[in-house]
């Protein structure tokens, strides 16, 4: 009788636990934590716009199981970060975390990502550790040093052997401007100046007067692209251009979606990145058409790693059969080739990191519009931690 009770009891307290992993047998949940109020608000709308418009053009349908993305707003607090992961786990048993714009966000939930063996796909924070933050974490976005490496090494064959540096003062910042250092010194170059601005807030002012009065041959700038316009502006406004000081950096700077909007002071900006829209291939064209007409809207960066984080989580889960569990669904992930609209896409079957093309583009006016136009291309870029 006691041993038919124990069985019962078991029972039960199975049935509590696991009940709601019973009934999402059903379903195939996607959690995306992401800032969508806020300074940050923006590039997680922009990211969840593209997770929706792959979900639109690919069917919420999957194995005969039901696709559901539940969105949380952790508005760019980490701690918010990690409790909307832990309740996105536990209470709405998601199969998938995704998201994470910034890296504080992505450090403060990969725990919960490892405890549970939960697939954690980052599609934002471009900070080159944050991929060791679990075993569990893959990056369908990209590395800053990844971008940076592109105009650093092009910038001293090119007739800058002086250059300053300016980012914003975070792990993004500090990650790009370590990159650039390396790689431009490495190609001959020198660094004869480094600033660094506040990610809230920020007054460019004082510190492009400092470039101005330095004259270095250009300045090398990585800042949040919601502080682009800002940057532009004054820029603008010091006449660095006038006196000849070319302005270099990574694409966050001038965002496509915001490109418009700076004016003719962003001529001949050169800059590396990993997508535009104006990228010249008829799969992009047709992400472009898509997203304006779902949105009214460009895409930018932010857009396409929404997109493409969607897509390793639609092939994972295609690859198992809508039957594996966390492990089985990383293991699918590993590996994924495909063909992105920003090019060739690979995640690397050990380091869990995104492989791709890194553009160097100029931004000019095409047909009345400006554009990042690419004009060279550095092939299948691992993230180049210490060096590699």
């Amino acid at each position: 009788m006691k041993a038919k009770l124990l069985i019962q009891a078991t029972a039960v307290v199975a049935a509590v636990v696991f009940g709601g992993a019973a009934f999402a047998k059903d379903t195939f949940k996607i959690g995306l934590v992401l800032p969508m109020t806020g300074h940050f608000g923006p590039s997680g709308q922009q990211v969840t716009a593209g997770a929706k418009l792959y979900m639109a053009q690919h069917g919420d349908t999957l194995n005969g199981k039901k696709v559901e993305l539940i969105i949380k707003d952790d508005t760019a607090l980490p701690e918010a970060a990690k409790r909307l992961s832990q309740e996105l786990v536990v209470k709405d048993k998601v199969d998938v975390l995704a998201g994470f714009g910034l890296t504080p966000l992505a450090f403060a939930a990969a725990p919960i990502a490892t405890q549970s063996k939960t697939p954690m796909v980052v599609m934002v924070a471009a900070t080159s550790r944050v991929i060791d933050a679990s075993p569990y974490i893959v990056r369908t976005s990209f590395t800053m040093p990844q971008v940076a490496m592109g105009v650093a090494k092009w910038a001293p064959s090119n007739d800058i052997k002086r250059v300053m540096t300016l980012v914003t003062d975070y792990g993004p910042g500090h990650d790009t401007e370590a990159a650039f250092k390396k790689f431009f010194t490495e190609s001959g170059g020198e660094v004869i100046d480094s600033l660094r601005i506040p990610m809230t807030n920020p007054d460019f002012g004082p510190a492009l007067q400092r470039v101005r009065d330095q004259k270095p041959d250009a300045l090398f700038v990585f800042v949040a692209e919601s502080a682009g316009l800002a940057l532009m502006k004054e820029f603008s406004n010091r006449e660095l251009g006038k006196a000849g000081i070319q302005l270099i950096g990574t694409g966050d700077m001038v965002g496509d979606d915001i490109l418009n909007d700076m004016g003719d002071v962003a001529l001949g900006i050169i800059t590396s990145h990993h997508y535009s829209v104006a990228h010249p291939t008829e799969t992009n064209k047709d992400f472009v058409e898509a997203y304006k007409k779902a949105t009214g809207d460009r895409p930018n960066f932010m857009t396409i790693a929404g997109y493409d984080g969607m897509h390793v989580i639609y092939e994972a889960f295609r690859k198992t059969n809508g039957e594996g569990d966390g492990d089985a669904l990383l293991a699918a992930m590993k590996g994924l080739e495909f063909e992105s609209p920003r090019g060739p896409v690979m995640i690397d079957a050990e380091t869990r990191d995104i492989v791709q093309n890194v553009y160097l583009r100029e931004v000019k006016s095409v047909d009345g519009e400006l554009y990042n136009v690419e004009f060279d291309v550095l092939e299948a870029v691992n993230n180049p931690v210490d060096g590699k």
